[in-house]
């Protein structure tokens, strides 16, 4: 289509919705989002549809075999809403509007966008589709290797296999957020069983139980570091993950050194299993970023990893990015430059999301190498 035919026809917003969300309560924000959606659309000349499907992979086909219907996608609801919406729309340039209504809405807090304030966030997203603003950030893609496979994303079934589970249902997901593949894939999940009422002490509660009794799963990793050097090693963790942002489980800061725009990941993982009182410490310093100041943690910045099982070890569980289920090991992840484009206020648009000489003073505070990732 030529510039000149797409500005001769109305604009179409194209949003997804996630009724089945807060025991149904879901349903009600999601025609609160339309409804406003629409009033916009009659004064700013823009029309709206609905696609939202009847679970989340029906959506995420709707929104990608609709794609010439729409020229922006809006997403109601967690974490688990915006990776469907990095991966409806993800390197394609279509941008992505962000109505953050879920349980943890990190990686929306990492954008500093609104946070449970629906109008806000739709007057935000109407500011942006009229002025044009928006920022691209990078995102990670995981594909599974020979034997890896994926999972139902909402609830980490297994599908029904006739031959083969990696030929069947391979891996090939976008992630926006963090890639989880033990402790805290494990703590994911027990905050996805959760009662509590809230996303922050669903996962606060999870962390306490998972904390009494960790195991140390086995992974062999093979990453191009950033300086393009390659590290190839067994490490046995309790903790393994593979971050583009900074938060998780509602605010818990596993990766305060991410970058939205570096074109880099960052890999995270605990160096051993910590005492009683290396807890204390890390439960302490995960909500004022400076988790990674405790040698408990390894980090360092990659460009890619291939993880498969190690000789050693317990089996890691089902990994999770995003708030969904993934899959299976083993897996290779890829950082995508810059392939996410998200609708944002002028205001945010204008600003750094992420300042990189911020992140590298935070580095040099906690003594870090910013090339090796080791304590100086």
């Amino acid at each position: 289509m030529s510039e000149s035919e797409r500005n001769e026809r109305r604009r179409v917003v194209a949003m997804v919705g996630n009724p089945t969300s807060d025991k149904g309560r879901g349903a009600k924000v999601d025609a609160q989002v339309l409804g406003l959606l629409e009033e916009a659309g009659r004064a700013h000349n823009f029309d709206v549809i609905d696609i939202t499907g009847t679970s989340f992979d029906d959506s995420l086909n709707q929104a990608r075999e609709r794609a010439h219907e729409y020229d922006y996608l809006v997403v109601v609801g967690g974490d688990g809403m915006i990776a469907l919406g990095a991966n409806a729309v993800g390197c394609s340039g279509k941008p992505l509007g962000i109505v953050a209504t879920g349980s943890g809405n990190d990686f929306a807090r990492g954008l500093k966008l609104p946070v449970n304030r629906i109008e806000t966030a739709v007057e935000g997203i109407v500011g942006a589709i009229v002025r044009g603003s928006h920022i691209d950030v990078d995102m990670g893609r995981v594909t599974s290797l020979d034997g890896g496979y994926a999972v139902d994303p909402s609830t980490g079934e297994e599908y029904e296999y006739q031959e083969s589970k990696s030929a069947e249902h391979p891996i090939d997901r976008y992630y926006a957020g963090m890639l989880s593949c033990g402790l805290d894939a494990s703590i994911n999940d027990r905050a996805n069983h959760s009662h509590l009422p809230t996303g922050t002490m669903r996962y606060f509660a999870a962390v306490l139980v998972e904390l009494t009794h960790m195991k140390r799963y086995g992974y062999h990793i093979k990453a191009t570091l950033a300086d393009g050097t390659t590290d190839e090693r067994d490490i046995i963790t309790p903790l393994l993950t593979i971050a583009n942002s900074r938060h998780i489980g509602g605010g818990i800061e596993v990766s305060p050194y991410s970058c939205f725009s570096d074109g880099l990941l960052d890999l995270v993982w605990m160096d051993h299993v910590p005492n009683f009182g290396e807890c204390a410490v890390a439960i302490s310093n995960a909500y004022n970023g400076k988790l990674l100041a405790s040698k408990v943690f390894g980090w360092k910045r990659i460009r890619e990893i291939e993880v498969t099982r190690a000789a050693e070890g317990d089996e890691p569980p089902v990994l999770m990015a995003d708030g969904e289920y993934i899959g299976h090991l083993p897996f290779r992840v890829v950082a995508e430059d810059c392939a996410l484009r998200v609708l944002v206020p002028p205001a945010v648009a204008a600003r750094e999301v992420d300042s990189r000489q911020e992140v590298l003073d935070v580095i040099a505070r906690d003594g870090r190498d910013p090339v090796t990732g080791q304590f100086a």
